[in-house]
């Protein structure tokens, strides 16, 4: 597996940059995107175009000492010197080690060094644990943006890098 140079060790967990069609990252998105059919009851839950190859400026995995990958988050450009946070997952048996924090702090300092100066995002508003996270990590709540700003669902964050 190819790592960048934005790879790093943090807290055991071992975050590396790879490219959006690798296979672990693949497979989480998808694990994402079962938990998120499952808690809102449709398959289509994404206001807006989804994230892909083409629009995600960084992508990155987290995995474990036994080379196990347990969670994943990449970047979307949102232009003004302004990124979004898109598919930060954690696998539910890694969840509460630090794994998503290892990533957010992995994304921040990727945003950094490409020069943005805010990150955004958007969650469920019935991801509470989610909502807990972002929160201790420094994002505040703001209006919902762009393609959130009609979804009732949508829950919307951001931090000053």
């Amino acid at each position: 597996m190819e790592t960048s140079e934005f790879s790093g060790v943090s807290g055991g967990v071992d975050v590396r940059e790879v490219p959006w069609d690798d296979a672990d990252a693949v497979a989480l998105r998808a694990g994402q995107r079962a938990e998120i059919a499952q808690t809102y009851g449709t398959d289509d839950s994404e206001p807006g175009a989804p994230p892909s190859a083409a629009d995600i400026a960084v992508f990155l995995v987290a995995y474990g000492p036994d080379g196990a990958a347990l969670g994943c988050g990449g970047l979307r450009r949102l232009g003004s010197g302004t990124g979004e946070v898109k598919r930060m997952y954690v696998a539910p048996g890694a969840r509460g080690t630090g794994v998503a924090a290892a990533i957010l702090r992995g994304l921040e300092d990727r945003a950094r060094h490409s020069g943005w100066r805010a990150l955004r995002l958007e969650t469920g508003d019935r991801q509470h644990a989610a909502v807990r996270f972002y929160t201790r990590s420094g994002y505040a709540r703001i209006p919902n943006f762009g393609p959130y700003a009609q979804s009732p669902d949508s829950l919307c964050f951001e931090r000053t890098l």
